[in-house]
C-alpha cells in the first residue's frame, strides 16, 4: 500500500518544502480576505502582530514545516475564540472567491452545534491573530484520527487551521493536492455528527481533486490513506510560549 501511494502522490517529500508560504505572503493574503469579505479586522490588530516563533530541531525532527498565521473569530462564551465559526468564515470566503468549483458534503452544518464541534479535549483557540507551528500530516498517513488523538501531548489536530491554511494563506496547496504532489488533510481538531444527534464519529476532511476543493467527513476509527493527519503547536498571541 504504501509504495502504491508514493507513486500516487508524485514528489511528496520535495513537496514539503513548498507547503508554507512567509509570514509577509500570508499577512497580506489575511488583508486581502478581510477586505473581500468585511470581516471587519482592524489594522490595529494587522499592526500588533510581531515576528513568527522559530522552529527548533526538535520540532523539525517531529515534522513540523513552518509557522502559519491563523484568526480565531467570534466568542465561545468563555473568553476564546468560537472555532466553528473561525472555519466557516473561511470556507465561506473559498466558495465565494475561488476559481474552482466548490463541493461541501451534505452532513456538515457549521451552524448546528449538533452537527459540528472542536472536539472536547481539544485546546481553546484564542481570538484574534495567533500562531501556530505546522505539520502536514504525511508522516500520519497510516493513522486514524482516534489513533492519533491518543497521541496528542504538545500538538493537536487542525480545526479552523486546516480551512484557513487552505483557503486563505496557503492556496497554492489546493494546486499540489490537485497535482497529487501531496496528500489529502483530515481536520482531527473537528467532530462531525453526520446525523445531527450528538453522535460524533467523523472527522473532518479536505481536498482537491479534479480541480474539485472538497470539505467531506470520515469515519474518526477508519484509516483514509490518501490524507494525511496535520498537527499544529499552538502559539499564544504575539508571544512564542505554546498554550498547550
Amino acid at each position: 500500500m504504501e509504495k502504491i501511494l508514493n507513486q500516487f502522490f508524485r514528489g511528496t517529500t520535495d513537496a514539503q518544502s513548498r507547503l508554507t508560504l512567509p509570514i509577509d505572503k500570508q499577512i497580506k493574503a489575511w488583508h486581502k480576505a478581510n477586505r473581500k469579505m468585511g470581516w471587519r479586522i482592524k489594522k490595529e490588530e494587522f499592526d500588533r502582530i510581531e515576528a513568527p516563533p522559530s522552529l527548533s530541531e526538535s520540532d523539525r525532527n517531529h515534522g513540523f514545516i513552518g509557522v502559519d498565521l491563523f484568526y480565531g473569530f467570534g466568542d465561545d462564551s468563555c473568553g476564546n475564540a468560537d472555532s466553528v465559526l473561525s472555519g466557516k468564515v473561511a470556507w465561506k470566503y473559498a466558495q465565494k472567491s475561488w476559481w474552482r468549483k466548490t463541493w461541501q458534503c451534505e452532513y456538515i452544518d457549521f451552524d448546528k452545534s449538533d452537527h459540528i464541534r472542536l472536539r472536547l479535549e481539544a485546546p481553546p483557540r484564542p481570538k484574534g491573530f495567533y500562531y501556530a507551528k505546522f505539520q502536514p500530516g504525511i508522516r500520519f498517513q497510516f493513522f486514524t484520527v482516534s489513533q492519533l488523538r491518543k497521541k496528542f501531548n504538545n500538538e493537536t489536530g487542525c480545526g479552523p487551521e486546516g480551512i484557513q491554511f487552505l483557503t486563505i494563506t496557503n492556496t497554492h496547496i489546493q494546486d499540489m493536492m490537485n497535482n497529487k504532489e501531496i496528500p489529502f488533510m483530515a481536520l482531527g481538531d473537528y467532530d462531525v455528527a453526520p446525523y445531527g444527534f450528538n453522535d460524533f464519529f467523523d472527522a473532518m476532511q479536505m481536498f482537491c481533486n479534479n480541480e474539485v476543493l472538497g470539505l467531506g467527513i470520515g469515519n474518526v476509527d477508519f484509516n483514509y490513506p490518501l490524507f494525511g493527519i496535520p498537527t499544529i503547536i499552538l502559539q499564544k498571541p504575539n508571544a512564542i510560549e505554546t498554550i498547550l
